[in-house]
C-alpha cells in the first residue's frame, strides 16, 4: 500500500479467520486486560441498566426465550438418555479430565451445564439489541455462567477430588493456605504467577545497556551494540505508559530489543516512571498526554546528540503508539522531520470499532472514573488488574481458583505473567486524556485532538508507517488498528499477526506456531469505494497472503532501507553531554506499586 489517499472507516462485516492458539493463550488474555489504553470497566449502574434492558427486551421479544427454552428442554432430555452429542470446546481446559467423558454422572453434569450456558447466551444473541447493549448483556451473563461452572467446586471437579485422595488431603490444606495468603496480600483474588524466579536485570530485562538520560517521567536506555557495524539511523521505542517496558525485552531469545540489536540497530528505550512511587502522587497526578509527548521529544533530542543522526525511526506500542501518533501530528504541522518512519504495534486508533473495552465507555462511566483517579492522584495498577481480570473470568480468575485452591498447586512461574503482575499506576491526567480520546474518537477526526498546542491531522504525517495488528486481540481489535492505513499521509505497510495482543509482541524468529499476513508484492487493489485507493479491512484480509514464522523478520527487512548506511559501532555508550548514569534496566523499572 503506497498511495496516500484516504477513505472512510472500513466496514467490519467479515468474520475473524480461525487461528491456531498457542500455549500462551492464558497469558495473552491476562496481558490483554492490562494493556488496553482505556482503564474503565462496567460500573454497578451500567450493570443494572444492562440487566434491566436485557429483561425488558426479553419481555418484548419472547420468541427468542421460547425458542431457546424448547431447544434446551430437548437437549436435556437427550443428555438424560445418554444420546446427546454436545461436547466442550477442545481448547477449554476445564473439561480435559477423562471423567467428563467416561463417568456417566460427570458426563451428564458437564453436558447439562454446557447446554444451559449456550442456551442462555443464545437468547441474547437472538435478541434485537444494539451492539453495545448486547456486549454488556453478554458480559454480565458470562460473569454468572462461568462462576457457577461445576469445575469451580470441589465436588464438581473430578481432578481436584482425585488429587485430594492422592495427597491424603494435603492439597486441600495447601489450597486453604494459598487462599489465606491471597486474602491478606492480593485483594482476595487468586494469584496468577509465582514471580520469585524472575529478577529484573538478570533473568528478565537483561539486554546490556545504560541509562543515558532521565527526567521525572522517564529514563532513556541506550542498548549496547552486539554487531561490529550499526545502522546510522537509530530507533526510539515508546512503550505503553500503563505497563513496564520490559515486555519488549523479556528474556534472552524472546526479546524484541535483543532481536533489533542483533540486526545492527541502535536502540533507545523509554522506561516510564511509576507515578506515585518514583514521584509523589500530587506531582505525578498532573502528568497528561502532553507531558509524555514532551518527554519523548526531549528524549529524541538526546538520541540525536548521542548518535549524531539528524533523525530516527520511532516505535510506538499500544498506548505508547497512541501517544506517538499525536506527537507525529504535532511535528508534521511544525515541519519537524526528526522521525523518518513510524511502527505502530497493536495500537488502537479507531475507538468506534467494537471492542471489549469500548463496550464500557459511556459519559457517566468516563466521568466517574475520571473523578476517582483525580481524587486518588493516580489510577491504581493493582486495582486495574483486579477490574480487568473479570473481563476474562474463566481465564483470569477461575482458572487460578481451581489451580491454587482446589488443586492446592502453586501458581505458574512464567515470565510474561510475572511482568503482568508487576503493576504500574496511571496518572490521573493521562487517564482522563485517554478516556476523552476514546469518547470523542479524536484521532480519526482531523483537527479535533490538540497536542502541545497543535491541532493534529494524521494525514499530514507523510513518513512511512509499519502497522501491526493481532487477529485474536480483543482489547485492540486489528480492525481498530487498521484505520491507520487511511489516516496516515504516507506509505503504510499493514501486517496481521496470527496471535493476540502480547503474543504479537513476544514473537521471536523460529516460532513454529506463529504466522502473519501481508499483501507484499500485491497490487494495492482499489477498495469498494471508487474514490479510494486503499481497500477496507475486510478487503485487505481477502487479498492478504499468510506466511509462516514471525513478523519480526519481515519488519527487520522493512526497516533495512529506512535505517541508513552501516557504520562502525561505538562501544562506549552515551556521550560527553549525556554520559551513562547507571546500567540498564535502570531505576524506574524496579519501582513497585
Amino acid at each position: 500500500m503506497t498511495t496516500s489517499q484516504r477513505r472512510t472507516r472500513p466496514e467490519t462485516t467479515v468474520a475473524e479467520p480461525a487461528e491456531q492458539q498457542s500455549d500462551l493463550e492464558l497469558v495473552e488474555a491476562a496481558i490483554e486486560a492490562l494493556t488496553g489504553a482505556l482503564p474503565v470497566a462496567l460500573s454497578p449502574t451500567q450493570g443494572l441498566a444492562a440487566a434491566r434492558r436485557l429483561v425488558g427486551t426479553v419481555v418484548r421479544q419472547p420468541r427468542a426465550l421460547t425458542k431457546r427454552g424448547v431447544d434446551l428442554t430437548g437437549q436435556l432430555a437427550r443428555i438424560a438418555a445418554g444420546t446427546s452429542d454436545i461436547a466442550p470446546d477442545g481448547k477449554d481446559a476445564r473439561w480435559k479430565d477423562p471423567a467428563w467423558q467416561t463417568n456417566p454422572l460427570y458426563k451428564r453434569v458437564g453436558q447439562s451445564y454446557l447446554a444451559w450456558n449456550r442456551a442462555v447466551h443464545g437468547v441474547v444473541e437472538d435478541l434485537d439489541l444494539d451492539e453495545k447493549s448486547k456486549l454488556r448483556a453478554l458480559f454480565l451473563l458470562k460473569l454468572v455462567t462461568e462462576a457457577v461452572a461445576p469445575t469451580n467446586t470441589l465436588v464438581g471437579n473430578p481432578a481436584a477430588l482425585r488429587r485430594a485422595r492422592e495427597t491424603r488431603g494435603r492439597s486441600l490444606v495447601d489450597g486453604a493456605r494459598h487462599a489465606l495468603y491471597d486474602v491478606r496480600n492480593n485483594g482476595a483474588m487468586p494469584s496468577m504467577v509465582d514471580s520469585r524466579p524472575f529478577v529484573i536485570g538478570d533473568t528478565i530485562a537483561a539486554t546490556p545497556g545504560a541509562v543515558v538520560w532521565r527526567n521525572e517521567i522517564a529514563e532513556l536506555i541506550q542498548y549496547s551494540p552486539s554487531t561490529g557495524k550499526v545502522h546510522e539511523r537509530p530507533m526510539l521505542v515508546m512503550p505503553p505508559q500503563i505497563n513496564k517496558y520490559y515486555v519488549l525485552d523479556l528474556a534472552p531469545g524472546r526479546s524484541m530489543v535483543e532481536h533489533l540489536v542483533a540486526h545492527g540497530h541502535q536502540v533507545f528505550m523509554l522506561s516510564w516512571a511509576n507515578p506515585g512511587t518514583d514521584t509523589p502522587k500530587d506531582t505525578a497526578a498532573g502528568w497528561d498526554y502532553d507531558s509524555y509527548a514532551r518527554t519523548a521529544l526531549e528524549a529524541s533530542d538526546v538520541v540525536r546528540e548521542i548518535t549524531g543522526a539528524p533523525d530516527m525511526n520511532l516505535l510506538g506500542v499500544c498506548a505508547g503508539g497512541i501517544t506517538a501518533a499525536g506527537l507525529l501530528g504535532h511535528l508534521a504541522t511544525a515541519g519537524d522531520q526528526r522521525f523518518a518512519s513510524i511502527t505502530f504495534l497493536v495500537t488502537l486508533i479507531d475507538f468506534q470499532v467494537p471492542s471489549q473495552v469500548g463496550t464500557f465507555i459511556s459519559r457517566p462511566v468516563v466521568a466517574a472514573a475520571g473523578r476517582k483517579s483525580r481524587s486518588d492522584g493516580v489510577l491504581s495498577g493493582r486495582e486495574l488488574a483486579r477490574v480487568f481480570a473479570w473481563l476474562r473470568p474463566n481465564d483470569l480468575v477461575w482458572n487460578y481458583w481451581v489451580n491454587n485452591y482446589l488443586m492446592g498447586k502453586n501458581p505458574p512461574a512464567f515470565d510474561v505473567l510475572a511482568w503482568n503482575a508487576d503493576a504500574v499506576d496511571l496518572p490521573a491526567a493521562l487517564h482522563g486524556d485517554f478516556m476523552d480520546m476514546a469518547q470523542t474518537n479524536s484521532l480519526t477526526h482531523p483537527g479535533e485532538l490538540r497536542v502541545l498546542g497543535t491541532a493534529v491531522d494524521l494525514g499530514r504525517v507523510t513518513i512511512d508507517s509499519y502497522v501491526v495488528g493481532a487477529v485474536t486481540d480483543h482489547i485492540c481489535p486489528w480492525r481498530a488498528c487498521y484505520p491507520v492505513v487511511d489516516l496516515m499521509g504516507g506509505s503504510v505497510e499493514f501486517v496481521l499477526s496470527s496471535q493476540g495482543h502480547i503474543q504479537a509482541l513476544i514473537n521471536p524468529s523460529g516460532n513454529p506456531k506463529g504466522s502473519y499476513r501481508t499483501t507484499d508484492g500485491d497490487d494495492p487493489a482499489r477498495g469498494s469505494d471508487d474514490s479510494a485507493g486503499r481497500p477496507t479491512a475486510d478487503e485487505w484480509l481477502e487479498r492478504a497472503t499468510e506466511h509462516p514464522g514471525s513478523w519480526w523478520d519481515h519488519w527487520v527487512q522493512w526497516l533495512e532501507p529506512r535505517s541508513g548506511e552501516k557504520r562502525n559501532a561505538r562501544r562506549k555508550l552515551g556521550s560527553t553531554a549525556h554520559p551513562p548514569i547507571e546500567d540498564a534496566p535502570g531505576s524506574y523499572v524496579r519501582a513497585k506499586v
